[in-house]
């Protein structure tokens, strides 16, 4: 995914992009074989150089990833003129297993729990090494950062002990978008999933203030919820993000607005 939403917004020519399908012989060699020929691939399609705003996802899984969740926002975003950006699928289970580290040093976790959990993520960073490295050194696109990168950098808005719904992975993949470039960031969630209401919109203010060009909305998804609100919100949003792109720093209110002096004597 995050190869393919880079590459197609821009691509030149028609059709779908297709990736290589070579899954008859499965092994280790063919596997990272394959990465790397992906990468190589999305590496080398010919695209346009127009500059588009970035917009970061994040959010509650199924809202995250599902287009029948999230009013389908990515192709909302790409007919909006935005490139999507969406962080990986495999965080959220890599975040699962590293919070029983957390909690083994911490909490009260199981010694068990802690090496099982270890394991898991040393073969999941095992499989991912070859994927990062490709993205390394490729021309377009950004590697991701290791889970306990992730969790060092979280740990100065949130402690790793918020581990209810997505948790402090939520946080942190705001601010790995930040510090990729990618400024323009949606927070999904259902209407009533409280603890990602409090890890995702608790944390914006404090995020804001170490990066003041971070704009970043909030957005619940739910079947009460208007989609023309949605839509709305996120329109806002793309146009601070176009203003941006384009190095236009206009006022919201436009050149005629004059502030209130509530101090001016009547």
């Amino acid at each position: 995914m995050r190869v393919y939403l880079v590459v197609q917004i821009y691509y030149m020519k028609n059709g779908v992009i297709k990736c290589k399908d070579s899954l008859k012989d499965a092994n280790i060699r063919q596997f990272k074989k394959n990465i790397k020929d992906i990468v190589s691939d999305f590496d080398n399609l010919e695209i346009t150089d127009e500059v588009k705003p970035r917009v970061g996802l994040v959010g509650e899984i199924l809202v995250k990833f599902s287009p029948i969740a999230n009013n389908d926002l990515i192709g909302i975003l790409e007919k909006e003129g935005a490139e999507a950006v969406v962080p990986e699928l495999i965080n959220f289970f890599m975040a699962c297993a590293y919070n029983n580290i957390y909690k083994h040093k911490n909490l009260e976790g199981s010694w068990r729990s802690m090496v099982a959990s270890k394991a898991v993520v040393k073969i999941l960073e095992t499989y991912m090494a070859t994927y990062t490295s490709a993205l390394k050194t490729s021309k377009r696109f950004d590697p991701p950062k290791k889970i306990d990168n992730l969790a060092e950098l979280t740990k100065s808005y949130v402690s790793l002990g918020n581990q209810t719904g997505e948790g402090w992975l939520l946080p942190g993949e705001m601010l790995e978008l930040l510090e990729a470039g990618c400024n323009n960031i949606v927070c999904m969630q259902p209407f009533g999933c409280l603890p990602n209401h409090i890890i995702g919109k608790g944390v914006i203010k404090g995020i804001k203030k170490d990066f003041p060009k971070a704009n970043i909305i909030p957005i619940d998804y739910d079947a009460s919820a208007t989609s023309v609100n949605q839509l709305n919100r996120i329109k806002l949003m793309l146009s601070t993000a176009f203003r941006e792109t384009e190095g236009r720093e206009e006022p919201l209110y436009g050149s005629s607005f004059k502030p209130i002096d509530l101090n001016a004597q009547r």
